[in-house]
């Protein structure tokens, strides 16, 4: 399904690939008070892992302030899970964009959802990028950065909105199979997500 349980592998790979330009602070399924995100520039939702109708549970007590702080001109920051949280399933925070899952769209390259190193254009270079049951975008009004090989978009931003549906925050242990060792990105995805989150904080 949809993966919505927010993974520590994720938010620490986001973590290590902008600490060293952004400030973090973290928040849970616990209800937060409504000035938590006074001080705070964007809202990071990372990959993660479960059932879908586990988001009625983790965003019980926050989905609303989540909303409003968008609608004060905060920035929203989903990969693969977080991304799919964007969907009008979920938030419901795009216009006319609809959030899907890769491996049920027309030419996808997989039909699976495992592990493995898909090949993307990320600004029309070629990559491959680590993905697991990762999502792509349906709809217009956005700014396409990457893409997948069906032509399908794998990262947009829609003004305050940013998205991707592969891991460029994944790091070298997810690349242990044997399979992938050959497609670790030597940090360099690090430096696309960075430039990814640059862009759209200057939206």
């Amino acid at each position: 399904m949809h993966q919505p349980i927010c993974a520590v592998d994720s938010a620490n790979g986001i973590i290590k690939a902008l600490s060293p330009y952004y400030n973090f602070k973290l928040f849970s399924r616990d209800e937060v008070e409504s000035s938590f995100f006074d001080d705070v520039d964007c809202v990071c939702f990372p990959g993660g892992y479960g059932d879908s109708d586990r988001y009625d549970t983790l965003m019980k007590w926050n989905a609303d302030l989540v909303r409003n702080f968008l609608k004060t001109g905060g920035k929203f920051l989903g990969i693969c899970m977080g991304a799919y949280w964007a969907d009008r399933d979920y938030l419901d925070i795009l216009d006319d964009v609809r959030v899907v899952q890769y491996i049920k769209r027309p030419n996808t390259d997989t039909r699976r959802p495992h592990p493995k190193a898909m090949p993307v254009k990320w600004l029309g270079a070629n990559e491959r990028m680590y993905f697991y049951d990762g999502c792509a975008f349906v709809g217009d009004n956005v700014d396409v950065v990457a893409t997948y090989s069906n032509g399908d978009p794998m990262a947009i931003i829609q003004g305050q909105i940013g998205l991707i549906g592969c891991h460029a925050e994944s790091e070298q242990w997810w690349y242990d199979k044997k399979y992938l060792k050959p497609h670790w990105h030597e940090n360099q995805h690090h430096q696309l997500l960075l430039e990814f989150v640059n862009e759209l904080m200057n939206k």
